[in-house]
């Protein structure tokens, strides 16, 4: 007999703590019909009655902030104070698009040549089907599902495998701060079934955070069947040190991005593109730092950590040099011990593939050019930044990142209000900010004749 698909797996020891049975084909015809009937009548209440209810998730995230962080620990390994902070953000994402969403949905005059009135309307468009990794657990479902819910769509939720409870504590929240019945389902569906709902044709448009592979695999389906998609994929995102006054503090702050969520975040900097002037100093920084490190958490699967293992030893075995951590534990849990790498090459898995874990890649280059030209280097293109104590100079060259995101003097701008998503195969589409209200949308045109 095959253990059930959605189990809850502590990573700090390997116990499989929890089960629960995978969605049955009636479950999933039931969400479709909810969804369906929700939104006949939720796109019809006023934004701004809907805004009441997304004001309520907010508190509610708020409220519940604590417990939300101690089952993403148990679940994928999240050390308490980041769910704690997660939480946070999903409630400053809920708060955000109730504030703005009525003037971001808002009617946008057209200048006309021909008389008459003219505006772009924002309208919703029907049912979502939202696919969500398990690294955010909490985040993630936050950024799609506030803005979508805003507009007066509704959300059918396919969560990771691994975080069940999460994805259970999240419908909870939802429904109790008064979202309709139906407006969001969450289901334990297979990937068969998501294939069904994909191709059912009362779903309007899918929302995907997740691997390239798995990116790949919902664009052929949604393309198949003629719907919206937003792909929000992996990244391997350069972070480039050209000067500084301060190399403590950049080094300090490249260390503390590369690990937050234990090195598990789409857009963390993965790699560290140093000028050769500060470079043995800044890998000896972060070597002092790993291997200060008395305690650390595990990754968010015994798997996970045995494919960095994998790719780091593949780089060592080639010629890299591992100058601290690097250990993988004898399992069945999930630790590795955070790593410092450089001379990493092309012949490398560790150069072209996305690293999900506490690895710090460190590159030396000699110049501006050199520089630029191994940020873009990859096939994925999420985000980026640049430090210099000319900002003129780091401009100069944030200015040429191939990405979504470019950041000058700062690890990654973040916050409700910041768009999140990036281009090349790290997809396509807009979360957050303004822009987090413009995808999933009728973009109407109304015309009315003088």
């Amino acid at each position: 007999m095959t253990s059930p698909a959605y189990q809850v797996t502590d990573p700090s020891t390997g116990e499989v703590v929890e089960s629960f049975e995978s969605a049955t084909d009636a479950d999933v015809e039931a969400a479709l019909t909810a969804a369906a009937e929700a939104y006949s009548s939720w796109k019809d209440v006023p934004i701004a009655d809907r805004a009441t209810v997304v004001k309520k998730v907010a508190a509610l995230f708020a409220e519940r902030a604590d417990e939300l962080a101690k089952i993403a620990q148990t679940e994928m390994g999240k050390p308490v104070g980041e769910g704690v902070e997660e939480a946070e953000f999903c409630q400053a994402i809920f708060d955000y698009f109730a504030d703005e969403g009525p003037t971001l949905a808002a009617d946008q005059p057209i200048k006309t040549f021909s008389g008459g009135r003219a505006v772009v309307q924002k309208l919703p468009i029907g049912p979502l089907l939202g696919i969500m990794p398990w690294n955010f657990p909490f985040y993630q479902i936050a950024r799609f599902a506030a803005p979508n819910l805003m507009l007066g769509n509704t959300i059918i939720l396919k969560h990771a495998e691994s975080v069940p409870r999460s994805a259970l504590a999240v419908e909870q929240i939802l429904k109790d701060a008064g979202v309709p019945e139906g407006a969001y389902v969450n289901v334990f569906a297979t990937h068969d079934q998501i294939e069904t709902i994909i191709a059912d044709p009362r779903i309007a448009g899918v929302s995907l955070t997740g691997s390239e592979r798995a990116g790949a695999v919902v664009a052929a389906l949604t393309g198949k069947n003629l719907k919206k998609c937003v792909l929000e994929l992996g990244g391997s995102d350069p972070m480039v040190v050209l000067d500084t006054d301060d190399l403590d503090s950049v080094a300090g702050d490249a260390w503390d991005f590369r690990m937050y969520n234990t090195g598990q975040a789409c857009n963390s900097n993965k790699r560290m593109i140093v000028m050769e002037d500060l470079f043995d100093d800044f890998v000896a920084r972060l070597t002092e730092k790993a291997l200060s490190l008395e305690s650390f958490s595990p990754l968010s699967s015994r798997r996970a950590a045995e494919t960095l293992a994998e790719q780091v030893q593949d780089a060592v075995d080639k010629g890299a040099t591992l100058h601290a951590g690097g250990t993988l534990s004898d399992g069945p849990d999930a630790h590795y011990s955070p790593a410092v790498l450089t001379g990493v090459t092309k012949d490398m898995r560790a150069y072209s593939e996305e690293l999900f874990g506490p690895v710090a890649v460190v590159y030396k280059v000699g110049s501006d050019d050199e520089a630029l030209a191994l940020a873009n280097d990859t096939t994925y293109g999420l985000g980026g930044s640049v430090f210099s104590a000319d900002p003129t100079r780091a401009e100069k060259i944030a200015q040429r990142l191939e990405v979504g995101m470019a950041n000058v003097n700062s690890t990654a701008g973040e916050g409700a209000e910041i768009p999140f998503g990036g281009v090349k195969r790290s997809g396509f589409g807009r979360e957050l900010g303004p822009l987090g209200m413009d995808e999933f949308v009728n973009k109407r045109m109304f015309y009315v004749a003088d």
